[in-house]
């Protein structure tokens, strides 16, 4: 395998030459504007002839009956189907975490604000089948998706690999679709006759559903657009090399796109797993070793480049964690495999990618749920009415300000 020996004028500019590791990938913006267009205009009709084109259904339905989900999951291997329920109840239990309460705040005028968070009705999860089916991302949304109070989940199961459709009967979903790529988000954002419109969609996918999932946001809500993998390890004193090499190798398994860096101050620790990577059988994804000046210079490098995931390993580095602020998840410690949190840590998979953890969250309840105010005025009228109709007026919202008033 081929490993990069990186290094620049500074973090940022290192962490740009991580980031053209990836690749600047292909536009098919203007292909997706036909599917999408073509699924909001014909409806059944044209989205039955994309699943034809594209999911290889072999004329099977593209709704995936009861009976069909019930037999996948008496099928399942008995360990992977134990796995699956750790995995749901960790990511169940974070998910419900993190479902706000609502709160109501008394104003100086006497007027009360109530902040209540409600749950989308409707949402679709989409997981990816392509090379792998990958029940874990049916977890992931699902689970999630529940935890939030959402009333309908449906899941875009391209393949309907019986692995995915026992995991979608595990989670007690609504409803499988056995459809993917860009005719399955359009058919999720504006619905058909026979599908309805989801209110959110969410989950990973390839290039064409993410950009599918660009252009129909603004429609229907959108978790994130998530590209191409990358995991960062952050390494000091302490830290063992086959077990950086091996996290940096498991990344490497996404293939194409992905990037795999180790950063650290320590030059013998990086010459080590180098080593250790070029002995490992050739693939597509960008490995890099980068060796600073010091652990704070590391610290810096992957801020700048702001990982999908973040490991810590070795005392030096892991003291770091309070300072971590561009991560889309931050694992601490040497048992703090990226792997775990791919599966059964309880923390959600579905992260920002391509340095959008600069500004944006992982998969969460709130995704799936929305902040509403409800206000009740009362005898507050005519105290806010004498410092809003001034704002009103000097808006040319003379309406407005005489609403107010005859309160």
């Amino acid at each position: 395998m081929r490993v990069e020996r990186l290094g620049g004028p500074g973090p940022a500019a290192v962490a740009g030459q991580l980031r053209a590791l990836a690749g600047t990938g292909t536009s098919v913006a203007d292909d997706v504007r036909e599917i999408v267009q073509a699924v909001r205009d014909g409806g059944d009709a044209a989205l039955q002839d994309y699943v034809e084109r594209f999911d290889a259904t072999g004329g099977a339905p593209v709704r995936v009956d009861g009976a069909e989900l019930r037999a996948a999951l008496a099928e399942l291997d008995g360990d992977v189907r134990a796995g699956l329920d750790v995995a749901i109840a960790n990511v169940g239990a974070v998910a419900r975490a993190g479902v706000g309460e609502d709160r109501e705040v008394v104003l100086p005028q006497g007027h009360t604000v109530r902040l209540r968070e409600v749950p989308v009705r409707r949402a679709a999860i989409y997981a990816p089948g392509g090379r792998n089916p990958y029940p874990s991302t049916v977890v992931m949304g699902a689970v999630t998706a529940r935890a939030a109070g959402v009333d309908e989940v449906v899941v875009c199961a391209p393949g309907a690999h019986p692995v995915m459709l026992a995991a979608c009967a595990l989670c007690g979903v609504d409803e499988v679709l056995r459809m993917g790529g860009a005719h399955a988000v359009a058919a999720m954002a504006y619905g058909t006759d026979t599908i309805r419109r989801a209110d959110v969609i969410a989950g990973p996918g390839g290039l064409w559903v993410q950009e599918a999932k660009r252009q129909v946001s603004g429609d229907v809500g959108i978790d994130g657009f998530f590209g191409p993998s990358d995991v960062l390890v952050l390494a000091g004193r302490g830290a063992e090399p086959d077990l950086i090499a091996i996290d940096l190798l498991a990344q490497a398994e996404h293939g194409a796109g992905t990037v795999a860096a180790l950063v650290t101050a320590d030059a013998a620790l990086g010459d080590a797993v180098a080593a250790r990577l070029a002995a490992a059988p050739d693939g597509e994804a960008a490995v890099a070793v980068v060796v600073t000046g010091g652990i704070e210079e590391a610290l810096a490098v992957a801020e700048a480049f702001a990982p999908e995931h973040l490991e810590l390993v070795g005392a030096d580095a892991e003291a770091l964690a309070p300072h971590v602020r561009s991560a889309g998840c931050l694992f601490v410690g040497r048992a703090g495999a990226t792997a775990f949190g791919d599966y059964v840590a309880g923390s959600n998979h579905s992260l920002p990618t391509g340095g959008s953890a600069r500004f944006a969250s992982g998969l969460s309840a709130r995704v799936f749920r929305r902040r509403m105010s409800e206000v009740h005025i009362g005898d507050a009228a005519t105290q806010l009415a004498a410092a809003g109709a001034p704002i009103a007026r000097a808006e040319g919202f003379d309406v407005h300000a005489r609403s107010m008033q005859v309160r």
